[in-house]
């Protein structure tokens, strides 16, 4: 259908609430809320940050991520749910069988820095920390995700360029999303990039119980492992600055009993937290929904505000 065509059919239904799941990204839809067929139109999830259009009233996110100071520099007004804003549960299958190290292209021995963003979000900025890690932590690897052949190429190439051995840069083939959780318990530490962070592959990393570093950025898309971490139980992992994240990054390769704690805790958390708790997030979201609803039907003023817990 056209763009026309499904403002038609909202107004039709009578939709009262239209969330944006898209933003600009790939595949985008702005054509259809920009007829504004709904009185309540949000975005939410799929874009970290603003929209700048008219015809976006809110944005769902919490605290951490964007905070209301952040308020002159977003269209939509602010609504923070009262943890995490992105959407986890706890139902999330991890294969059963974990593969070996050799199997999956890694070294025996040795400590597993791993990474598995997408491939235009790591600067040179924070490669050349992963380097500076890989020379001081002896037999250790970096375990990115194999996005395309010339990343794999290139990223070899830059290491060699540092003065590593290309090959302690493993990659990992795309692989079914249980087999994808399940390896990760072949990792000894996730850590971020930035400015653009970890989202669903931080929550990702913190299911299958793998301890993840993040440094907190100045923005929404580098501050959302942050957000993650805290409610989760694990703040000591938010770094204030990369110095901080490399120096952090070391202590804990070379302290295997206190990441083994830091990895037993976030066993305990990830089931008790609610990070994974969809019941709960159900209600602040639904919340949420409704005071926007309300607040639209009075025809008052749209406010940014925060869900209580």
């Amino acid at each position: 259908m056209g763009d026309a065509d499904v403002a038609r059919l909202l107004r039709a239904r009578e939709i009262d609430i239209a969330v944006d799941l898209k933003g600009h990204t790939e595949g985008s839809r702005p054509g259809i809320l920009a007829r504004r067929p709904c009185p309540v139109q949000v975005n939410w999830l799929g874009y970290p940050g603003t929209i700048g259009a008219p015809w976006l009233d809110y944005i769902i996110a919490d605290a951490v991520v964007l905070p209301f100071s952040d308020q002159n520099h977003y269209s939509e007004k602010i609504v923070h749910l009262p943890h995490c804003y992105q959407a986890n549960d706890s139902q999330r299958r991890i294969a059963a069988t974990v593969p070996g190290r050799a199997e999956s292209g890694l070294p025996d021995k040795g400590f597993v820095f791993c990474c598995f963003n997408a491939a235009w979000k790591i600067t040179p900025t924070v490669f050349d920390v992963w380097m500076q890690l890989l020379k001081v932590v002896p037999d250790s690897v970096l375990w990115l995700l194999e996005d395309n052949a010339t990343m794999t190429a290139n990223l070899r190439a830059a290491a060699t360029a540092c003065g590593l051995n290309g090959q302690r840069l493993v990659f990992a083939p795309r692989a079914a999303p249980a087999l994808h959780l399940a390896r990760h318990m072949l990792a000894d530490l996730f850590l971020d990039t930035l400015p653009y962070g970890a989202h669903t592959t931080a929550s990702d990393a913190l299911w299958a119980g793998l301890p993840l570093l993040t440094c907190l950025g100045t923005q929404f898309d580098g501050r959302v492992a942050a957000s993650l971490l805290r409610t989760i139980g694990l703040p000591e992992l938010v770094m204030a600055s990369l110095e901080d994240y490399q120096a952090c990054a070391l202590a804990l390769a070379r302290a295997p009993e206190h990441l083994a704690t830091l990895r037993a805790r976030l066993a305990t958390n990830r089931l008790s937290s609610l990070l994974y708790d969809v019941e709960q997030f159900t209600r602040a979201i639904e919340s949420a929904y409704l005071r926007m609803i309300e607040t639209s039907h009075k025809r008052g003023q749209k406010q940014s505000f925060a869900v209580p817990p």
